[in-house]
């Protein structure tokens, strides 16, 4: 039976609920009540569209992803201020994305997937089509096309910091310790960039 655009609508606000809730309480926290409350649907009216957390979870792993690809996308169309650095502001791009619900509720949903084999095969395609855009060519320095190791090292070193820094907690200082750490990203992905050796970093 073909989706009506009203069922359409629900689906995309039963998703949209599942999404922020990810990213606020937790994958595990929300549950398929909360979701419905958040979407202002009954239960019934949540069965309707999704009759298992599967069902819902499987959606929702692709319109998170989805989500998180356009904001990409579009971040990756934006060039560097006059004079700004390319990999500087392709890290200040990705670390804004990091802080918006798609990216917040998709690393939620890695974190539960360590211990849920049905999120984690849910996950694996999204995972691995997420990395071929970074390959792809998005941002800048950051994520340049080809495959020379230099800038393979460079993107995966900026990447991977950012998301670690992104998810990791501080108990003093945040704000501070994480402007420094950000700039010894900068540093590092730039010498990766322009020397080509990881070496050079220790110099």
């Amino acid at each position: 039976m073909k989706a009506t655009p009203k069922s359409l609508r629900t689906r995309t606000r039963i998703l949209d609920a599942a999404m922020k809730l990810f990213a606020e309480i937790g994958y595990q926290a929300a549950t398929n009540g909360l979701i419905a409350d958040a979407a202002k649907l009954t239960r019934g009216a949540m069965l309707y569209h999704f009759a298992t957390r599967e069902e819902l979870v499987e959606a929702a792993v692709t319109h998170i992803d989805l989500a998180r690809a356009r904001l990409f996308e579009e971040a990756a169309r934006a060039s560097a201020a006059p004079g700004q650095d390319a990999s500087e502001a392709a890290i200040d791009a990705y670390w804004a994305l990091l802080h918006e619900a798609p990216f917040i509720a998709f690393a939620e949903l890695e974190a539960a997937a360590r211990t849920e084999p049905m999120l984690r095969a849910r996950l694996a395609a999204a995972q691995a089509a997420f990395d071929r855009a970074q390959m792809g060519g998005g941002f800048g320095a950051l994520v340049q096309a080809g495959a020379d190791p230099r800038f393979q090292t460079s993107r995966d070193l900026g990447r991977f910091l950012l998301e670690g820094l992104a998810r990791g907690s501080m108990t003093y200082d945040e704000q501070a310790r994480k402007e420094r750490l950000l700039a010894v990203v900068k540093r590092a992905v730039r010498m990766l960039n322009r020397k080509g050796d990881i070496h050079d970093l220790w110099e």
